[in-house]
């Protein structure tokens, strides 16, 4: 399965996040290394605008086969419409037929070659839409609130006061993994009746998006190591 690993150069919260050094490599050498290992993983491809980033990811072994164009990579531009430019430009121009694909964002470094091997066989065995990596909320979603400018509080959810215990586990998604049927996604979808997901732990859950998050990435990973 080809695995598309998006990474535009545009980062406000933490600027050029995707290749700032983690340890001893850039930040997307992790997803790379991570795709390359995937056995269910034939091919592995860096959508990116930044020639910087596409110089950074060949060296690490991903394949650049265009640069995503500008209007692609804004902080407005949606990512689904990038997927569809990116395989439908793969397919024309590549003759590659892509039905369905995995998406790895940069920013999870660590997730495992295993958590991608099993995304993938979890799609293929039923035969889903799409599947996407989520995690375990630790509180109740119950408990968000609005604060609004004079820092009262306005409800989101039907007030319910109760103990965390007595709640259901909800789940978010991490980021980490999408495994997608691209007729999904030409409908500009996520989800359907034939979507699933796939359940990881919160250490493998981390998303970087400041660098709080990447500090405690280095952290996790350190100690890991």
């Amino acid at each position: 399965m080809l695995a598309i690993i998006p990474a535009r150069g545009g980062s406000k919260g933490l600027p050029n996040k995707n290749i700032k050094l983690l340890i001893d490599k850039p930040l997307i050498a992790y997803t790379i290394e991570q795709a390359l290992n995937a056995k269910m993983v034939s091919k592995v491809i860096v959508s990116t605008d930044s020639v910087e980033i596409a110089d950074i990811a060949e060296k690490f072994g991903a394949e650049i086969p265009f640069l995503r164009p500008k209007k692609l990579a804004t902080d407005t531009a949606l990512a689904i419409d990038n997927y569809i430019y990116t395989v439908e430009r793969l397919n024309l121009e590549k003759k590659m037929n892509i039905r369905s694909f995995v998406v790895l964002q940069p920013t999870s470094p660590l997730r495992t070659s295993e958590n991608i091997n099993e995304a993938i066989k979890l799609f293929i065995e039923k035969k889903a839409d799409s599947i996407i990596s989520y995690t375990e909320e630790q509180h109740p979603i119950y408990w968000h609130k609005k604060i609004n400018n004079d820092l009262t509080f306005s409800n989101i959810f039907e007030e319910k006061l109760d103990n965390r215990q007595a709640f259901g586990k909800t789940y978010y998604p991490n980021g980490a993994i999408y495994v997608f049927n691209y007729n999904l996604i030409k409908q500009k979808k996520y989800y359907s009746d034939k979507s699933y997901a796939y359940i990881m732990n919160r250490k493998q859950s981390i998303d970087i998006d400041t660098i709080d998050d990447f500090e405690y990435a280095e952290f996790l990973l350190k100690r890991n190591k």
